[in-house]
């Protein structure tokens, strides 16, 4: 008898930059430097918000047994340039 699989998740989180002027391209960096066992970064866009400002939207596919996303939301808004973090999707793989 095997142990039962951890299921896997693909999140997509909206980070949303303090102002206009934030360099997305290192903001994006930064969030991609967060590593965890089980944390996968894969595609992002930038999407425009208004004002000339815009958010990053990554995807992050995950272990669910492993990593927590509240965990990782966390570390993402502990970065300098973050405002915040949302969760745009949710998909069990």
């Amino acid at each position: 008898m095997s142990a039962p699989k951890s299921g896997k998740s693909s999140v997509i989180l909206d980070i949303k930059p303090y102002e206009a002027e934030c360099d997305m391209t290192k903001l994006e960096e930064e969030v991609r430097k967060i590593a965890m066992e089980g944390l996968t970064w894969a595609g992002s866009e930038l999407v425009p918000v208004g004002y000339g400002v815009s958010k990053l939207r990554i995807i992050a596919n995950v272990v669910d047994d492993i990593v927590s996303v509240d965990d990782l939301q966390q570390q993402i808004e502990d970065l300098e340039d973050v405002q915040s973090s949302d969760i745009y999707a949710f998909n069990k793989l």
